[in-house]
């Protein structure tokens, strides 16, 4: 058969990512801006889980005076690593870092999957654990969530025990905000696949920083099929620079700087994590904010009666919208300069996912709510 005209070269790609369904991103504040007529500093923008109140200043004054913009990273980024490594209470030749968690997302899927082998999901979760195993060539064996969104264990260890290679799993979960136990943890461990734990949201889950001694990562030291991803975008605010790291065993954590990038962390990222390490007193602060503002918003929610509010351990909250369509609740929101995250995708399908700002942002959601519900009640 021959290629449509308009294909071109892509005949020549591999059909599954050719047709594989696109990860679909948030749009850009600006371009979100010039859509609706509104500038950008009056939008509350909820739709990201970024951090409100941006990165340390010291990140900002590290920048400025940086002064090898013209030469080419480490691409060892040792100091990065050691600097994490104290951070996280390991050794740093268990450090991987990247342009982001996702890239470690990506760089864990690249080492252990090949077309034909098998990884587990857990839906509803971050979407781009699907992505990395696709597009991989992998095949995705669902786990499906409970109605509460806790893990179903036992449908995660019957993949496990069929041959699946490798699982991803989100703690606190995105976009439910629940965290997964120890015990939950263990019993996947014990298949001996690669278990995958992106700790994203880490920081939020205890309410303190700092987050050295919180989650999973001191369990890296004793299982030798755990890895644990984190990011900076979220507690450090530095989501535009990114900026992840990855807890693997030292032989793999080896192997998957071999087989990265030579210089896929900037020298601007790696003075933006080092400026954030050295001030994380600072920063605990900004989390302490974010996790009261989360609680103080949740129990405002609870007070529509057309919203259920679910628990969460990260820093934004997963609202179902009932009565009412939810995606006109998210249009009317928009209208008013309000930004929320819409789901469609099973086991969250009228939801909305609001992303903790600060308390003006809040008083702002809460207003446009009470005026949308005013105007259908």
């Amino acid at each position: 058969m021959s290629a449509s005209p308009d294909e071109g070269l892509l005949r020549l790609a591999r059909r599954d990512l050719v047709e594989m369904p696109a990860y679909e991103p948030i749009v850009p504040l600006d371009v979100l801006a010039k859509r609706l007529g509104i500038p950008e500093d009056r939008i509350a923008k909820l739709d990201g889980n970024e951090n409100p109140y941006g990165p340390s200043p010291r990140v900002r004054e590290a920048l400025a005076r940086f002064p090898h913009y013209h030469i080419y990273p480490d691409p060892e980024q040792r100091q990065v690593r050691e600097a994490i490594a104290e951070y996280v209470g390991v050794s740093p030749e268990q450090i991987v870092v990247g342009n982001g968690s996702d890239e470690l997302l990506d760089l864990t899927g690249r080492l252990f999957l090949s077309p034909g082998d098998k990884a587990v999901n857990a839906p509803p979760t971050f979407g781009i654990y699907e992505f990395v195993i696709r597009t991989y060539g992998a095949e995705v064996v669902e786990a499906p969530r409970r109605e509460d969104f806790a893990l179903d264990v036992d449908a995660a260890e019957r993949a496990l025990a069929a041959g699946a290679k490798l699982m991803f799993l989100a703690s606190p979960n995105n976009p439910t905000g629940n965290a997964a136990s120890a015990e939950e943890l263990e019993r996947l461990l014990s298949h001996g696949a690669a278990v995958v734990v992106d700790e994203a949201y880490a920081e939020f889950a205890g309410g303190t920083l700092p987050a050295d001694r919180q989650g999973f990562v001191p369990l890296t030291a004793e299982r030798d099929n755990l890895i644990v991803t984190r990011t900076f975008s979220k507690w450090a605010g530095l989501a535009g620079l990114r900026a992840g790291y990855g807890v693997f065993p030292p032989a793999v954590a080896e192997t998957i700087r071999k087989i990265k990038m030579p210089y896929n962390m900037s020298v601007a990222a790696q003075a933006a994590v080092l400026a954030s390490l050295e001030d994380r007193a600072a920063l605990a602060e900004n989390v302490k904010m974010i996790v009261s503002e989360r609680e103080r918003m949740a129990k405002a929610l609870a007070g529509f009666p057309w919203l259920r509010v679910y628990p969460s351990r990260a820093n934004f909250l997963l609202c179902q919208v009932q009565g009412r369509p939810a995606t006109e609740v998210q249009a009317q929101l928009r209208e008013r300069g309000v930004l929320v995250r819409y789901f469609n995708s099973p086991g969250v399908r009228g939801c909305l996912r609001i992303s903790v700002g600060r308390p003006h942002d809040t008083d702002r959601l809460l207003t446009a709510l009470s005026e949308i519900g005013a105007a259908v009640a």
